[in-house]
Formats: C-alpha cells, sequence, structure tokens
C-alpha cells in the first residue's frame, strides 16, 4: 500500500509530482482549495496538480472525489478559493474569454444546442474564437471544420439536426465542435458516460489519434479505471477531494487503489494491457 502523509497523498504521488514539475506541463496548479456557493468549506484540496504537455491525463476516481471540480477550475470556470492555476505559464485569470477559447477547449458534461441546428453548423460554432464582429465564415474556418469532421469520424452526419442523433453520435458532434477550435489544450468532463461500448472506443479513439497526430494535450475525465489505464499515459487518481496518487498506469493502478479508493477487492495484472477482476466490494 502507498504510504500516506497527513493531508492524504501518497508519498510516491509527490515524488512523481515534484519530478512533474520540474518537466513541461501544459497545465499546472499548486495549493488549490476550490468550493461551491452550497458547500461548507473546500470541495477540493490539492498541493500540486499536473497536465504534462503533449500528453493524455485521465482523472480517476469515485463519484464526489473532486473529479469534475478541477476540470472546471483549469477551465477557469470556477475560481479557487486559494492557490494558483497556470495554463503554459501563464495565470489562467489573466486571460480574456476569446483568447482562453483560443488556448484551451474544454467538453462539460452539460452539451446543449438547438435540436434543429445540423452537426456541420454544431461544429462551426466551435470557431467562435476567432470571428470578427460580424462573424464572417473565412477559409482558415472552413478548413478548421472540414479536419474537426474528419477526426471526429462524423462526415456522414454533417447534414443531420443535433436532436436526431443517438447519445453517442451527439457526443462525437459536440467533440467536433470543441476540436474545430483548434486548441493546444483539451479538457473532457466524461465524454464516454451513459454511451455505449462502441462509441465509447469511438470517443477514446478520435482522443487517442488527436493527441498522437495534432500533439494535443488532453485531460480527460473518466469512470472506467480500466479503460483510462489503457488510453491515458497518466493517471491522477482523486479520493476525497485529493489527490491519493499520480503517474503511470502501471504505477498508480494497484489492487491498493482499488482497494482504498473505490473500496472494492480486486486483481490487477498487465499483459500489457491492463487487467481488472474485480472480486466483490468491501
Amino acid at each position: 500500500m502507498a504510504s500516506q502523509q497527513t493531508d492524504g497523498t501518497s508519498h510516491s504521488a509527490v515524488k512523481r509530482a515534484t519530478d512533474a514539475s520540474s518537466a513541461d506541463s501544459a497545465l499546472s496548479a499548486t495549493d488549490l482549495q476550490l468550493s461551491y456557493p452550497s458547500t461548507d468549506g473546500p470541495v477540493v484540496t490539492v498541493d500540486r496538480l499536473d497536465i504534462p504537455e503533449g500528453e493524455i491525463t485521465a482523472l480517476v476516481g469515485p463519484n464526489g472525489s473532486g473529479k469534475s471540480t478541477i476540470v472546471k477550475a483549469l477551465a477557469d470556470q470556477l475560481g479557487p478559493d486559494t492557490g494558483e492555476i497556470l495554463l503554459e505559464g501563464e495565470d489562467i485569470a489573466s486571460y480574456g474569454r476569446k483568447e482562453l477559447a483560443r488556448e484551451l477547449g474544454h467538453l462539460s458534461q452539460e452539451n446543449d444546442a438547438p435540436q434543429s441546428v445540423s452537426v456541420e453548423d454544431l461544429v462551426y460554432h466551435g470557431r467562435y474564437p476567432y470571428r470578427g464582429f460580424f462573424g464572417a465564415v473565412d477559409a482558415d474556418d472552413r478548413e478548421a471544420v472540414e479536419r474537426a469532421i474528419e477526426l471526429a469520424g462524423v462526415d456522414h452526419l454533417r447534414e443531420e439536426n443535433v436532436g436526431n442523433l443517438s447519445g453517442g453520435q451527439k457526443q462525437l458532434a459536440f467533440i467536433a465542435m470543441v476540436l474545430a477550435q483548434e486548441t493546444d489544450v483539451l479538457l473532457l468532463d466524461e465524454p464516454t458516460t451513459y454511451l455505449d461500448l462502441h462509441h465509447q472506443l469511438r470517443v477514446m479513439e478520435t482522443v487517442e489519434r488527436l493527441n498522437a497526430e495534432r500533439d494535443v494535450t488532453v485531460a480527460v475525465v473518466l469512470h472506467d479505471i480500466a479503460q483510462a489505464s489503457r488510453f491515458a499515459d497518466y493517471l491522477i487518481a482523486l479520493d476525497d477531494g485529493e489527490v491519493y496518487d499520480w503517474g503511470p498506469p502501471t504505477d498508480v493502478v494497484t489492487e491498493e487503489l482499488l482497494r482504498d479508493v473505490f473500496d472494492v477487492e480486486a486483481a490487477v495484472r498487465y499483459t500489457p494491457e491492463p487487467e481488472i477482476t474485480p472480486k466483490h466490494s468491501l
């Protein structure tokens, strides 16, 4: 079992976070405390958090562990009570709205669009950070939209209304919209939740391709820890609003993690793909 500090963070996680802080991080946070108006005190307390540049990082943990709250803060949609969040070395609060949207794409859990809008028009909405006052579409916009549609694999849906799409198709359409922003950093909050296995894999393969072909830094919240282990270069395991462990999946996903954080007795092995065999809940 990873030895724990008094703040709940394992010593191994602290060492790996310290190592990461000396490397290039697209996003980083220090001395972070996050809360909501309805909560009594902070719901997230993090000494150090790094999203390595050019890598896929998955945030994992049980419900209520702080995954989505951290992503909202990293997207500058939730101001921290204390601490600092840096995007490419600059305080994220110093970015203007459109300037931030040109640097960082964010797909939240709550995606909404008029049911009668076409997929192509939805994807064009992702170009708003580059539009002038009159919102005219130029050649750069058209090229970016075509690349996003191709990358997300929704060309056959471009004329379909969003309201006619299945859950998986709709999620891919919203991913295409975010890809049209052409940002170097992408935050995805539970993009595979409620999707069937086929569409889960489509979404994650799109993320993997985006990272491999365009070197986009990705931070993604996932519920399926085996899926996170397969697709992510790094994992951030959260427990009760604190970082339990951080590092490559082979370091983080252990039987101890599943027991301590998820209250599940399970066997873990890598062949080299991760194989997690649950035995029983605790």
